[in-house]
Formats: C-alpha cells, structure tokens, sequence
C-alpha cells in the first residue's frame, strides 16, 4: 500500500515515515504544497496524508484541488487547528479524516486501517491459486502453510495481487512498494525480491513478462 505524506516538518515526516515502513507500507514524502499535489496528481496512492498548514500551497487548497480533479483517495488531515469550524470546514472539501496535533503513532495507524477498510469493501484476504494474503493480519499462506515474508515482499506481492490479471511495470512496483525512491530506479531490486517471493511461494505466483513487468496471473 502506497502513501502519499505532505508534512512540512522535517522530524516528524521522518518519524512517521520510519514507523508507517514497518507496518508495511510505502511511504513517500513531500515537504511543500506545490510539490505535494503534483506528487498527488501524478502518482498512483492509496491513501493520502495531508498537513494543513504547508509552504507553497495550503492543505485546504490541495484538498480541494484534487476533489475538483476527481481524485478520490482516502484524505487523512492533519493539523494544529482545534477550532470545530476549520476541521469542519477540512471536512467539507473533502477529506475523510483528521488528527490533530500533537498524536499518537499507534492513533495514526489505527486512523489509515479505518480509512483504508472503509474504501476498500472487499475481503481483507487476497488469494490466488494456493496462496492467500491476508491484510489485517499480515500473514501469507500457502495451503494449510503459513509463508514468512519480509515487509518488502508482503507488500510487493500485496500490489501485485491487488492488481491480479495486469501487467504491472518496475516504475509502478517501485512506486508503490518503495514509495518511488530514486536512488532505486535503475537497481535490480524489484528483480531480486520477485526472485525472494517466488523462492519461498513457488514460481508460478508471480510471472514475467518480458519487456514490461510481472502479474500475478488471473484464476
């Protein structure tokens, strides 16, 4: 699962990023406004976290910007704010939640797998042939076996089961898995965690397509 984080303060991105990565998300992060919505605009997120009071462009711009664009992921906000008619008025525009400064970790993870449950209304497992993935639970099985997969390899074949039947290029898979991370682009590190999944699951899970990617095959 891919976020989107907009928060100007340094310290606390890093400390949020840090802590959402080992849970198992893809985390990537922007520090000013303008710079946010493009990311918003051009990359594929599941969940977007918004700070409200940002350099370039305010949260309630962005907000209201991607609504008027039709972009209709899941928008947690965040803010300093505690006056009713300004979180109301974040509300309105369309976001979905808000935390409000300072909070707990442990509160901002409970808050995205509300949201995250509440846009997705289809079974929290995931299955394809012999194996099933189980998102609540972070566990893997294949059969009756319970698979230990590192967080990358969760969520890399999460993405690719999400996406079961399509074609899915390393730039997506990247994106999504290593939150877009430019020292990664032209790594083998997508090459070399297929190659951990398919060691550990079998290689008819994920398969190759040559000169475009990896899908997961269809039932």
């Amino acid at each position: 699962m891919h976020i989107l984080l907009i928060e100007d303060q340094q310290k606390l991105a890093d400390n949020m990023k840090q802590f959402l990565e080992l849970e198992h998300f893809a985390v990537t992060v922007s520090n000013d406004g303008k710079d946010g919505f493009e990311k918003a605009m051009t990359q594929e997120c599941d969940l977007l976290i918004l700070d409200l009071n940002l350099p370039g462009m305010d949260g309630y711009e962005i907000c209201s910007m991607l609504r008027d664009h039709k972009k209709n992921m899941p928008i947690l906000m965040l803010t300093a704010r505690t006056k009713q008619q300004e979180i109301i008025h974040g509300l309105n525009i369309g976001a979905d939640d808000y935390l409000t400064k300072p909070f707990d970790l442990e509160e901002l993870l409970a808050r995205i797998r509300a949201l995250t449950r509440r846009n997705n209304e289809r079974s929290p497992q995931l299955s394809t042939k012999t194996i099933t993935l189980d998102t609540n639970t972070h566990e893997v099985w294949k059969g009756k076996k319970k698979i230990e997969l590192s967080p990358k390899e969760f969520s890399l074949l999460h993405f690719l089961l999400q996406k079961k039947g399509l074609v899915q290029e390393r730039t997506s898979m990247l994106e999504h898995v290593w939150g877009g991370r430019d020292d990664l682009m032209f790594s083998q590190t997508v090459d070399v965690h297929v190659a951990y999944v398919r060691r550990k699951l079998g290689k008819d899970v994920i398969d190759t397509v040559p000169g475009r990617g990896y899908l997961v095959p269809s039932d």
